[in-house]
Parts: structure tokens; C-alpha cells; sequence
């Protein structure tokens, strides 16, 4: 269960991520984040924290809820 509320984060990360034709790298700037750990997120084999969740949705220019919601 834990592993499939990590893989839908990261997946909407990703669609999200690519809707806003945002390279991963780019993002991971954005975030102030490494982007090979950005790639794990988006694999759902890493577990970010809240303050990297909101870095994130900076990023991404949304909020967390819309990157948590139904998961």
C-alpha cells in the first residue's frame, strides 16, 4: 500500500512535470532538489519529505493538494 501511495505521487509529479513542458532537470532546479532524486520521486522508490513535497508544488507552480489529492 505504501509503495502504490508513492508511485501515484510521483506519477502525477511526472504528468504534471510534463504537462508544463518541464524537463527534469529543470524541475529539480525549480525545487532546489537533485534531479536524479526528482526521478526516483517520480519512479515512486523515493519518499520525499513535506518540506520537498512543497518545494515541489512551487515548482511545479500549483499546491500540495492538487499534487496528494485522492491518494
Amino acid at each position: 500500500m505504501r509503495h502504490d501511495i508513492a508511485k501515484q505521487f510521483g506519477q502525477r509529479v511526472r504528468k504534471l512535470r510534463l504537462e508544463q513542458g518541464l524537463s527534469q532537470e529543470a524541475l529539480a532546479a525549480k525545487a532546489d532538489i537533485d534531479r536524479a532524486f526528482l526521478s526516483g520521486i517520480e519512479r515512486g522508490v523515493e519518499n520525499p519529505t513535506l518540506f520537498t513535497i512543497q518545494a515541489i508544488a512551487d515548482g511545479l507552480k500549483t499546491c500540495v493538494g492538487k499534487l496528494t489529492k485522492g491518494i
